[in-house]
């Protein structure tokens, strides 16, 4: 057996000209949206998501502002900054990039943004939705990117057996929701560092959704035959062989690709998926805002 690929990339092309037909319509009403993003600090891997971001923008005609703060940055001039974006009328979408330095707390900065310009989804007022089963709103991207992937590939949910391994509030809590809510239906099993028989767990699962942050982390025989395997991880791993002294390696093992039915590679899986939903979320934000 061969997976199939979930391909993210063809998946995300799809919605990107669906979402090019809602912006034309916004755009009749003098409508164009417009996403802000702070970045803090020189994280190599932060500035290639962002400058990401900002080509997905430019693309489909969203206006996209960026404000780069130093690694040193006082813990004010970020606060400032939000609730300056918060006041601003034109601005319909706030992200600050992840990961923030160390010493500053990313609840606390999410907790700040207006929820109604929380374009990540991670503001307490849009989980808090979620956990409502409220699912027409500002989601979380990188989970409701893996809905939309599924959902493109033809994958039969309800009723089926699903296990998220690992259990951030990024990633991994709201995707185990959204899995399990009314619509989606399926039976959710959430794998911790805390679990046993981790092995024993995600072998049960039909469908497997991988994002630990440890590279290679899901082996062969962790899955069951079949089984759809959606790999969140993107993680560096040294390797004297490529130019750049690392490559680029998912949570899940190459090996697994015998035994899966399908299988979202890295790069070019969940990846693009998460950037698409970004720009759909910017323009909900926008449309809801401007509707008033």
């Amino acid at each position: 057996m061969v997976a199939e690929v979930l391909d993210g990339r063809a998946c995300a092309d799809s919605i990107e000209t669906s979402l090019g037909a809602e912006l034309a319509t916004l755009a009749e009403s003098g409508i164009t949206p417009h996403l802000a993003v702070i970045i803090v600090g020189n994280d190599p891997a932060s500035h290639v998501y962002v400058g990401a971001k900002e080509r997905a923008c430019a693309r489909l005609g969203i206006k996209s502002s960026k404000y780069e703060l130093s690694g040193d940055a006082a813990w004010d001039e970020v606060t400032s900054l939000v609730e300056e974006l918060n006041r601003n009328d034109d601005v319909d979408a706030i992200l600050v990039q992840s990961p923030l330095p160390n010493g500053m707390d990313e609840l606390v900065i999410s907790e700040l943004i207006n929820p109604e310009k929380d374009v990540d989804g991670f503001h307490p007022h849009n989980l808090g939705r979620l956990v409502q089963g409220r699912v027409d709103g500002l989601l979380p991207c990188t989970p409701h990117g893996v809905m939309k992937l599924l959902e493109s590939a033809g994958v039969e949910l309800a009723g089926k057996t699903a296990v998220v391994v690992g259990r951030s509030r990024i990633v991994g809590m709201p995707q185990a929701l959204l899995l399990g809510c009314k619509g989606a239906d399926a039976t959710v099993t959430v794998v911790h560092s805390r679990s046993q028989d981790i092995g024993q767990i995600c072998r049960r699962a039909d469908i497997l959704v991988a994002a630990v942050g440890r590279a290679e982390f899901i082996t062969a025989d962790w899955v069951k035959p079949g089984a759809v395997v959606v790999d969140v991880g993107v993680n560096r791993v040294a390797d004297e062989s490529v130019e750049s002294g690392y490559r680029l390696a998912g949570d899940v093992h190459p090996e697994v690709a015998s035994v899966a039915g399908m299988l979202s590679p890295v790069p070019g899986g969940v990846g693009p998926m998460t950037i698409i939903m970004l720009m759909a979320n910017t323009i909900t934000a926008a449309r809801h805002r401007r509707s008033r």
